[in-house]
């Protein structure tokens, strides 16, 4: 979720609640006001009709409150504690019950006591709260409707320049020659962000420069003593006034030799991967190349005496032909390489998936850490780098690979 929609929710939210507990606080305090401009008005009905009372000594029945109730109940208390309650008013212009407020008090007139309870109706009131609730509702209706709005497009345009900048940031290759420039903003904390990313652009620039330099240099440094040393053991080898024990000597240096050699271009290769800085790619056709990397293979395929089987669809994918070909040649490699004397190799190609099988030892491989750098099996005379490359190779174009162990076939699955 964005963090415009973050903040959109809270600040509906945090409104809404806030707005709901005021609307609540709002409608009790108007209530109690009300409430109290009713009482203060029975009070004075109450004071007019005792002053009445007292001063004439007719029926207090015949007190004429104005379409208000009042009732005078003749009773032999002589203490009564005065209270105002809610009740049912009677209103005999509409012929109906509806809400209403009372008084009760003893009034004394001479000799005898009466309980009076004055009734008004507060139908007017109820009327005015509710009102005023749909008011306040319609308020809090519309403040929630300018708040989303104001929040799903004046806010989206204040973070545009940080959408720019994160743009920029995703496309930004380190290999490139143009650096990062940033999209000019009003807020300070986004020119701030611009100035941060563009220095540490530079440096990271400065320091990949460095190590690009570094590492052809180096790269350049060994691979010529490396080919001194393959210069002068193909001139040795060709000496025969050497013994059996001594060319066996001179075979392992000249194994060994070439051993670092691949490896440093197996370094190289993985370092360009990481950096993606193979750019070329061209449409390749992947079922005619499994075909052609068969028939290269064709004799350490033969010398094991394994079996090949393969279905291959037709197929086409941009990439780079050199990747492509170091790709199949690790996998055609660790298949015949581990396989088992007068085994299956198994290759299926479809347009979603390509599945290269074969038998080999009884046991499963560790699938996660098989592909890391270095790591390979007890027997294996490579450097660890193979399906390193491979899985670098995958990420580069965004296809996914995994290992997979059924009874005997060990199994790479790539998926488009």
């Amino acid at each position: 979720m964005k963090l415009s929609q973050h903040y959109t929710r809270t600040s509906v939210y945090a409104t809404l609640t806030v707005l709901v507990i005021g609307a609540v606080i709002y409608y009790f305090a108007i209530n109690y006001i009300g409430t109290q401009q009713l009482d203060r008005a029975l009070q004075q009905q109450l004071t007019e009709a005792e002053e009445y009372i007292r001063s004439n000594d007719g029926n207090p029945q015949l007190y004429d409150l104005d379409r208000d109730h009042a009732v005078f109940v003749k009773t032999n208390r002589q203490l009564l504690l005065k209270r105002f309650f809610d009740t049912t008013y009677f209103n005999p212009k509409e012929q109906r019950s509806e809400a209403g407020r009372a008084v009760e008090d003893l009034v004394k007139q001479k000799d005898s006591n009466y309980k009076v309870v004055i009734t008004v109706s507060r139908a007017g009131q109820k009327n005015l709260i509710e009102l005023i609730s749909i008011i306040t509702l319609a308020l809090l209706a519309g403040l929630l409707a300018v708040l989303f709005v104001i929040n799903k497009y004046m806010l989206n345009g204040l973070w545009k320049p940080f959408q720019l900048t994160l743009n920029e940031i995703k496309q930004f290759n380190i290999a490139d020659v143009d650096q990062f420039k940033g999209k000019p903003s009003k807020v300070d904390e986004f020119t701030e962000l611009n100035e941060a990313i563009r220095e540490m652009s530079l440096r990271v620039t400065h320091d990949y420069l460095n190590l690009k330099q570094f590492t052809e240099n180096a790269s350049h440094e060994m691979m010529t003593p490396l080919a001194v040393v393959t210069t002068k053991l193909d001139t040795l080898i060709q000496d025969e006034t050497l013994s059996a024990e001594q060319l066996g000597q001179i075979a392992d240096i000249y194994s060994s030799v070439n051993k670092s050699s691949r490896l440093n271009q197996s370094l190289l290769l993985l370092a360009k991967l990481e950096n993606k800085l193979v750019t070329e790619e061209e449409p390749i056709s992947l079922e005619t190349v499994i075909e052609t990397k068969i028939l290269q293979f064709q004799e350490l395929i033969e010398k094991k005496e394994l079996t090949i089987r393969h279905t291959l669809y037709p197929r086409q994918i941009v990439a780079s032909k050199y990747l492509v070909d170091i790709l199949l040649n690790n996998l055609f490699s660790n298949a015949i390489r581990h396989n088992l004397p007068g085994g299956f190799i198994t290759i299926d190609l479809n347009f979603d998936q390509l599945s290269i099988k074969n038998t080999g030892a009884a046991n499963t491989l560790n699938g996660p850490q098989i592909f890391e750098r270095f790591q390979k099996g007890k027997d294996s005379q490579g450097a660890g780098l193979g399906l390193t490359l491979v899985k670098n190779i995958c990420q580069l174009y965004g296809y996914t690979i995994h290992y997979e162990y059924e009874t005997g076939w060990h199994k790479f699955v790539f998926t488009f």
